[in-house]
C-alpha cells in the first residue's frame, strides 16, 4: 500500500490489541487515531461520531487542536464531513479547501491541510459517524489507503455500537445509536401495530461440511425431511389458520415444494458426493438461488422465498432447532423484523403475540403479504436495512395503511399512533357488530 507502514495487516493486529486493552474510551479512541495516521502517514487522523440529533461530534483527533474533542459539531450535511455521513460514500481530496462543501472551524486548526480522505462509519448500512485523515501537503489517495481506512472503520462501528463511547456523550448530545428513525415503504397488509422487535433470523450457520458415514447421512437427511413436511401438514391445519382464501393455495403450493422429489433427489445425489446432509442442503439452494435470482419473471423469483423457507427449515431440522421464536421468549406485544420470509413463516409464531412485520423485501402480491393480510398482521415491506437499524427489543410501530415504519418513536409520534390504533379497533368492533344484523331494504 503505497505511504502505509507496514500495511493493513499490521494496523489492524495494532489495533485489535487497543480495542482488548483496559483503558478508559476516550483513552482508546485516542490511541487508535494515533494507530491510524501513523500507519497512514498522515498528520492529522480525527473520528467524528453520529448524535442522536442528527449532528457529528469530534471524538477523538490526532493532528488537530485537541481542545476541540467534544468541542466541534457539523450539522447533517455541512461541511466535508457532513457530506460524507448524508451520501454514506468516502471522499478522497488534494485540495479540500476548494472543495464547494468546505467548512472552516478555526477552533481545529485544520487550515493548514490541503489532503483529505474520509470514510463513513457504517454498520449494516446505517451511517454511525466518519473517520478522517489529513496531510499539509497535496497529496492523491490510493485505492488501497481507502479500502484500509474503510476496514479500519467497520472496527470503529462496532465499537460504537457496542455502547463503547457512550459515557463519552455530554448531557443533551448522545450518540445517535438510539435515535427515533421513519421508515418509508411499501404496504403489504392493512393496519396499525405497536409493539417491541423481534428478529426472524431463520439462517443456521453450518460448521461441519465433509460426512464420515455418507450413508448415515442420506437417512439423517430423509429423516430431517419427513419431520419438516409433518410440521409443515401441522401448521397448515391447525385450525386458527382459515381453509379458505387465496392464502390457502399459497400455503398448498408451498406444502408442494415441500414434497418434491426431485428437491431430495438433488440433495442425496450431493450427500453421496462426501457432504454432510446439512452442507448438501446449503449446496442444492445456493445453486437453485444463484439461477433463480437470473429470472427476470417476478413468479419464479417468488418462488425463490419459499425455496428459502424450505430450505432453513430443513436445515434447522437437522441441527435441532425450533422455527420461530418459543412463546416464552416473545414479547407480549411483537413486531417481527426481517429480511425476508415465506409464506409459512409467520404460522411458526404465536399469533396472539404478534402485531405487526416488517421486511426489507417483498411486495403487496407477494405470498407472505397474502399470508399477512388473511391472519390480519399489519404489515410493511421494502424498508432498507431494517434488520441492520432495528435491535432485538427496540420499540416499532407499523402502519400498513401508509406503508411506514416508526422506529424507537419519541413519546408524542407513539401517543399518536396509539391513539389512531385505538379509533381502529373502535370501527371495526362496530363493523363486526352490524355484520351480524340482518339486511334492512329501505
Amino acid at each position: 500500500m503505497r505511504g502505509a507502514l507496514g500495511g493493513s495487516g499490521v494496523l489492524l493486529r495494532r489495533l485489535r490489541e487497543v480495542m482488548a486493552a483496559l483503558i478508559s474510551p476516550q483513552e482508546r479512541l485516542d490511541r487508535l487515531v494515533v494507530l491510524i495516521a501513523g500507519n497512514l502517514v498522515a498528520e492529522v487522523c480525527s473520528v467524528y461520531v453520529l448524535r442522536e440529533d442528527g449532528s457529528l461530534e469530534l471524538y477523538a483527533t490526532e493532528g488537530l487542536n485537541r481542545e476541540a474533542v467534544h468541542l466541534t459539531t457539523m450539522r447533517a450535511g455541512e461541511g466535508l464531513v457532513g457530506l460524507i455521513a448524508r451520501e454514506a460514500e468516502p471522499l478522497a481530496l488534494s485540495d479540500a479547501q476548494n472543495h464547494p462543501a468546505f467548512s472552516y472551524r478555526p477552533e481545529t486548526g485544520e487550515e493548514v491541510y490541503r489532503s483529505f480522505l474520509g470514510v463513513p462509519i457504517l454498520r449494516g448500512g446505517a451511517v454511525m459517524g466518519v473517520l478522517v485523515i489529513q496531510n499539509r501537503a497535496s497529496r492523491l489517495y490510493s485505492d488501497e489507503e481507502i479500502e484500509s481506512l474503510q476496514t479500519t472503520a467497520m472496527i470503529m462501528a462496532e465499537m460504537i455500537a457496542a455502547g463503547g463511547l457512550k459515557s463519552l456523550a455530554r448531557p443533551g448530545a448522545s450518540i445517535g445509536l438510539d435515535r427515533p428513525i421513519h421508515g418509508v415503504g411499501v404496504s403489504l397488509a392493512d393496519g396499525v401495530g405497536l409493539g417491541h422487535a423481534v428478529l426472524h433470523e431463520p439462517r443456521v450457520a453450518i460448521t461441519n461440511l465433509i460426512a464420515e458415514n455418507p450413508a448415515a447421512e442420506v437417512k439423517r437427511l430423509e429423516d430431517a425431511i419427513a419431520q419438516m413436511r409433518a410440521s409443515i401438514d401441522e401448521l397448515i391445519e391447525r385450525g386458527d389458520v382459515a381453509h379458505i382464501g387465496e392464502h390457502r393455495d399459497v400455503l398448498e403450493t408451498f406444502r408442494m415444494f415441500a414434497h418434491d422429489q426431485g428437491w431430495l433427489r438433488r440433495m442425496r445425489e450431493v450427500v453421496l458426493t462426501g457432504l454432510t446432509a446439512e452442507a448438501a442442503v446449503e449446496r442444492v439452494q445456493s445453486d437453485t438461488r444463484a439461477k433463480m435470482l437470473r429470472q427476470t419473471d417476478p413468479y419464479l423469483r417468488e418462488r425463490l422465498h419459499d425455496l428459502d423457507d424450505l430450505a432453513n427449515r430443513l436445515l434447522r431440522t437437522l441441527v435441532g432447532k425450533a422455527n420461530g421464536v418459543a412463546r416464552e421468549e416473545m414479547p407480549e406485544n411483537a413486531i417481527l423484523i426481517a429480511r425476508s420470509m415465506g409464506p409459512a413463516a409467520l404460522l411458526d409464531y404465536d399469533r396472539s403475540h404478534l402485531r405487526g412485520l416488517v421486511l426489507e423485501e417483498g411486495g403487496p402480491t407477494s405470498h407472505i403479504a397474502i399470508v399477512a393480510r388473511a391472519l390480519g398482521i399489519p404489515a410493511v415491506g421494502e424498508i432498507v436495512n431494517a434488520t441492520a437499524l432495528i435491535q432485538s427489543g427496540d420499540a416499532v410501530i407499523v402502519d400498513g395503511q401508509a406503508g411506514e415504519v416508526q422506529i424507537r418513536p419519541q413519546p408524542d409520534v407513539e401517543n399518536a399512533y396509539k391513539d389512531k390504533a385505538r379509533l381502529r379497533a373502535r370501527k371495526q368492533e362496530q363493523y363486526r357488530k352490524l355484520k351480524s344484523q340482518p339486511a334492512v331494504t329501505r
